[in-house]
């Protein structure tokens, strides 16, 4: 599936912010081969696989929310260490797919909309998970996406980012659309309080400048 196809690259991302139809074409058309969806790595992200590696605490028995699961690689992560990880894609098919993959899994995995969660979600989860979400919705739906990973997080809950970086005034021609500084200004804004933030240069498995961050609950 060629991304110049997305309809947010011909200016229709008014029409479908979340871009649920786009990302249900492509799975659609893609017919079990992964080859044919674009963010399909098969593989966990290089930077959650290292955050979940170099926990000195370790993640067993954390309470794991993984947005946008795609195909489970990610999910999968967390749960290999011991984690009880829920994962959720808002594309029916990327679910039954990752269940096929993962056919003796423990992951919960479920269809579910970012901006529709279920109710017992929130305030559920130790760490929320989000790699390539945020990029990739439109720019105004971010503060509302922020303030729904908030009420996610149990009280000391954690949230991890990891996107794609630019800068503040760098022109982009997404989707993807990377992250500028201000994202995380609008995260504060939204509740959300800076552990650590990584700026992570590109290298060879990544591509391009990344975010790294985990962020708290204020307050």
């Amino acid at each position: 599936m060629k991304l110049s196809l997305d309809p947010a690259m011909q200016g229709a991302l008014a029409e479908d912010s979340k871009r649920q139809e786009w990302f249900e074409t492509v799975y659609s058309k893609a017919q079990e081969d992964p080859a044919r969806v674009p963010w399909a790595n098969l593989s966990a992200h290089p930077l959650t696989e290292a955050f979940v590696k170099t926990q000195v605490r370790g993640i067993d028995g954390l309470r794991v929310l993984d947005i946008g699961c795609g195909l489970g690689d990610n999910a999968e992560c967390f749960a290999a260490e011991g984690a009880q990880v829920t994962a959720f894609d808002f594309v029916a098919q990327a679910v039954e797919w990752a269940k096929r993959r993962f056919p003796q899994t423990k992951v919960a995995y479920r269809q579910a909309d970012l901006f529709a969660l279920p109710e017992e979600w929130r305030g559920q989860f130790d760490l929320v998970h989000e790699c390539y979400t945020l990029q990739a919705i439109s720019v105004a739906l971010i503060p509302q996406a922020l303030g729904i990973l908030r009420d996610l997080l149990a009280p000391d809950g954690k949230l991890l980012i990891v996107a794609r970086a630019r800068a503040e005034d760098e022109e982009v021609s997404g989707p993807p659309w990377p992250l500028p500084p201000s994202v995380f200004d609008i995260a504060k804004a939204q509740g959300l309080e800076p552990v650590v933030i990584e700026d992570i240069a590109a290298t060879e498995r990544i591509g391009r400048r990344h975010w790294r961050a985990v962020l708290k609950r204020a307050g």
